[in-house]
């Protein structure tokens, strides 16, 4: 299973099912308030009419949560929401301003039956970009090739944590392998094998049974869990009841698990096609991020709206959201590449990454194009790296 994979998405398939099935019914749009029709056109570079899709249709490989903010800050107003197909269709904007083209941005998770983006994408060829995460797309090099032009985040959110009170001599993820805890993860994800064979954790520890429920860590505080740095944290010590108290946790990114998480990527075929529309896209898409991160509140308040609004078991507050966009940039997991530009890629990184998990998907039964290389994973081309965070 990928690692993009978020924590309340962990259910059993019957449940999936289930879910699928109630969240299918019903629903309607809603429109917000404002109107497009005052909005001022964009300068020319950011002008997008003529040479993308009239509606860029973005498919998210979750709920909507402020890790995709820099996507939701591109929402202007006079938008509409499905709520029956969770999605919300607007004017895409920057810094406020008309770039003459729609965009979409669809939910992932129980909307489209917690299938990968990749295999979304190739089922629906209306989508222009996909969410997807480097071992993600290794994995599905061989039927559903994609290839990123932007990185949604600079590192990946996921994390290993632990109670201090129950291990105070805890500090990084290193130190739970020298215990006999057990490490409690979603079955299948490639990280694990990672910590196992770099020798950080040993493999009696793993236990593949996290359901991204609360109650097996409050009722058993002597594992260790994974979780998301962007979300257990805050959520653990102010929303979860029976417990209340810090945790403390590792960065996977920290210890060699150095995906690009959730990258804007396209059908690797339509490159070549997109690449008009990419060259004046990707900046747009640079500096939508750029913005979230400096001035992320109303973003954050949609991205609540959408999640009340579409009402799934999805469970995400604003203050949640607020605290995610904060630590997104405390930790460097939104944040510029060496080269001052942010969203670009470290192709040595790339590269990196391909070397270290094609074993790891290929245990996990996937097959990977043979000769498969980082250049068809990911690309700088679109890049403008004078677009930076300040």
């Amino acid at each position: 299973m990928p690692s993009s994979i978020r924590r309340a998405a962990l259910l059993g398939v019957s449940t999936a099912i289930t879910l699928v099935s109630v969240t299918a019914c019903g629903g309607g749009s809603t429109a917000s308030a404002g109107s497009a029709d005052k909005l001022k056109a964009a300068p020319a570079a950011q002008r997008l009419a003529g040479v993308c899709p009239k509606t860029v249709v973005v498919q998210a490989d979750w709920e909507p949560e402020a890790e995709h903010g820099p996507l939701y800050n591109l929402v202007g107003p006079g938008y509409t929401v499905d709520t029956a197909k969770k999605r919300v269709t607007g004017p895409l904007v920057i810094g406020g301003k008309d770039t003459g083209v729609k965009i979409q941005i669809r939910a992932g998770g129980s909307a489209i039956g917690y299938q990968s983006v990749p295999s979304q994408m190739y089922l629906d060829q209306s989508i222009t970009l996909g969410t997807v995460t480097t071992d993600t797309a290794i994995a599905a090099s061989v039927k559903q090739p994609v290839t990123a032009v932007a990185a949604l985040m600079k590192k990946s959110p996921m994390v290993l944590m632990w109670d201090p009170a129950t291990h105070p001599g805890w500090k990084t993820i290193a130190d739970i392998g020298t215990s006999n805890a057990k490490v409690v993860y979603v079955n299948g994800s490639t990280y694990a094998s990672l910590l196992v064979d770099k020798g950080l954790i040993k493999k009696s520890q793993l236990d593949g049974s996290y359901d991204g429920a609360p109650a097996r860590f409050v009722a058993n505080p002597g594992i260790a869990q994974q979780g998301f740095a962007t979300a257990e944290p805050y959520i653990y010590q102010h929303e979860v009841s029976a417990w209340k108290k810090p945790i403390k946790y590792q960065l996977l990114a920290d210890v060699g698990f150095n995906v690009y998480p959730e990258s804007l990527s396209v059908r690797s075929g339509e490159l070549k096609s997109l690449s008009p529309c990419l060259k004046k896209l990707v900046p747009v898409l640079q500096q939508s991020a750029a913005d979230f991160a400096s001035k992320p509140s109303a973003t954050v308040k949609l991205i609540s709206d959408l999640v009340q609004q579409y009402n799934t078991s999805w469970v995400y507050s604003e203050s949640t959201g607020s605290f995610a966009a904060k630590q997104m940039v405390k930790l460097g997991i939104l944040g510029n590449e060496a080269d001052g530009g942010i969203g670009g890629f470290d192709m040595k990184r790339v590269a990196s990454a391909l070397k270290t998990f094609t074993p790891f998907v290929e245990q996990s039964g996937a097959k990977v194009k043979p000769g498969l290389t980082a250049q068809d994973l990911a690309t700088d081309e679109f890049i403008d790296t004078s677009i930076g965070m300040k």
